[in-house]
């Protein structure tokens, strides 16, 4: 009978420890799946902040290419309206639109 109390006694011991183990267990697991979601999202937007960070660095590139092309190209010249005498001495008319 004794022995029957024991065996008893302890696969109760047994399951009551297995069922409190149990949810630390999985808390722990929850916690370390969270860790590396977290870990994940973290590299995903230090990958999408690089890539920004190189398209608006292509972009101010070609601006600047552009500003150095459009500076060193001369400026087109519009044809000149001839230019009146000079008469000191007369005052110039207004013109008429």
């Amino acid at each position: 009978m004794q022995k029957s109390v024991a065996y008893a006694f302890m696969l109760a011991a047994t399951l009551g420890l297995a069922a409190c183990d149990k949810p630390s267990e999985n808390k722990a697991q929850d916690a370390q799946e969270s860790r590396t979601e977290a870990q994940e999202s973290m590299n995903d937007a230090a990958k999408e902040s690089n890539e920004a960070a190189q398209k608006e660095s292509e972009a101010a590139q070609e601006a600047a290419k552009e500003q150095q092309e459009d500076a060193q190209t001369p400026p087109a010249t519009a044809p000149a309206e001839p230019a009146a005498p000079a008469d000191p001495a007369a005052p110039a008319a207004p013109k008429q639109q």
